[in-house]
């Protein structure tokens, strides 16, 4: 085996390439003020916009598994960067509320899909046979990191100069990441004449080439996973997952700080605070994903997690920001450490063949959860002109959350599932 094998050039580009799609959607959270000051739109509406964007990218998940097994892994990558790119400069243009919906619904919504949902664990799958858990955890956290890290940076451009050229600056890191997708990426490890790491023998599996229509492979895992019951629970509290992360605080927190006084600065440097710590916390979940039941891991997460959401509007009412950041620093670790324990559990249960395109529908209504809290956060404060009991129910649902998991079947090991995947 070569020193530095090649799978972790490949590692590399995709924590960098789902770092800058992080900053294209998650950079809605800085923008919904001065948008709501420059063009005099609703903030329902805006926050409608951004609830179709979540939504849309997460209905797209299982779509990108299925067109990456048809298209390649590479070519995805292209057209899905080439997307977001397009999104961000039609921003410039935009002057009504369909444009807006247009372009930060729909386009940018799509363009991001490939990089929020799907990709991590196709990366670690068919890249990593050893340490494919780290390599989870290491991928699946630079989804929220990038979401948050250049926050305090954009929210510093708008508040100085114009929400215009925080778009050039996203714009710009878009450019570079895909010109470095075009020179680097590869499609699969036989590709550079090796084997995925840790793999000593190739598998007749790894040959074969997928012909079908990515359409029919999407709905045709999706009526088989429909059959098993850990479909439903992890699809039912990942929604809960979605809800209480990019839907509630990626999309809400900052015009949540805002409201009890923050400066806008301020409660962005709050959030990229979030993104380094989910950095840790999302890696270590990985690790420990490999060694741990990973029920009782996602039954920790969520609890906690309810817990820090109930206790947010305390810390905001008493204005103490040592509160804030310790509340910041104990929701960053937890932010998406779900996402290992789960991918991990998908696995077991539907076999590495399947996982990818089933995990794309679980990941679908995570993002249900994200659209239904970026829009009915925004309806919320319309109603009460707070987001108080927003974030009193989103704690209350990740306690129902942790209820969910606890009622999986313990897996068997990933050598011993392969008869029994996708039986009721």
């Amino acid at each position: 085996m070569n020193r530095f094998h090649y799978s972790w050039i490949i590692l590399i580009i995709t924590f960098f390439s789902i770092i800058v799609a992080g900053i294209v959607r998650s950079s809605s959270g800085v923008f919904i003020v001065p948008f709501e000051n420059e063009f005099g739109w609703d903030r329902s509406v805006i926050s409608l916009a951004f609830a179709i964007s979540l939504f849309l990218y997460g209905l797209s998940g299982p779509f990108m598994a299925a067109l990456i097994e048809v298209l390649g892994l590479k070519k995805m990558m292209v057209f899905a960067m080439s997307t977001l790119l397009a999104g961000v400069f039609l921003t410039f243009f935009m002057e009504h509320e369909w444009q807006l919906i247009l372009i930060w619904g729909i386009i940018i919504g799509l363009g991001s899909g490939l990089f929020l949902t799907v990709l991590s664990p196709y990366v670690a799958n068919r890249w990593f046979e050893k340490r494919r858990g780290l390599a989870v955890g290491i991928l699946t956290a630079s989804t929220a990191t990038g979401q948050l890290v250049l926050l305090p940076v954009l929210a510093i451009i708008i508040e100085n100069y114009s929400w215009r050229w925080a778009i050039g600056l996203i714009m710009v890191l878009s450019l570079i990441m895909l010109a470095i997708i075009l020179l680097f990426m590869k499609n699969n490890p036989k590709e550079v004449g090796i084997l995925p790491y840790g793999l000593e023998e190739e598998s007749q599996e790894a040959n074969l080439v997928q012909k079908k229509n990515p359409i029919v492979m999407a709905f045709q895992s999706l009526i088989e996973a429909v059959r098993v019951k850990e479909f439903w629970l992890l699809a039912g509290s990942f929604f809960i997952c979605g809800l209480s992360t990019s839907g509630l605080i990626g999309t809400h927190f900052i015009s949540y700080c805002i409201s009890f006084g923050l400066p806008v600065v301020t409660a962005a440097s709050l959030l990229s605070f979030m993104g380094i710590f989910d950095l840790i916390g999302t890696t270590v979940s990985g690790w420990l994903s490999d060694r741990f039941d990973n029920r009782w891991l996602l039954f920790w997460y969520y609890g906690l997690r309810g817990a820090s959401l109930v206790l947010l509007p305390f810390a905001l009412q008493e204005g103490s920001i040592i509160l804030l950041i310790i509340f910041s620093v104990f929701y960053g670790l937890d932010w998406i450490a779900t996402v290992p324990p789960t991918i991990s559990i998908s696995r077991q249960v539907f076999g590495i063949e399947k996982s990818g395109i089933v995990y794309g529908w679980i990941f679908a209504s995570h993002q249900a959860g994200a659209a239904a809290a970026a829009y009915g956060g925004g309806l919320i404060f319309k109603i009460f002109s707070s987001y108080t009991w927003a974030f009193f129910l989103a704690g209350i649902f990740c306690v129902l959350g942790s209820l969910f998991v606890i009622l999986i079947k313990k897996q068997k090991s990933d050598l011993l599932v392969k008869d029994d995947a996708m039986r009721l």
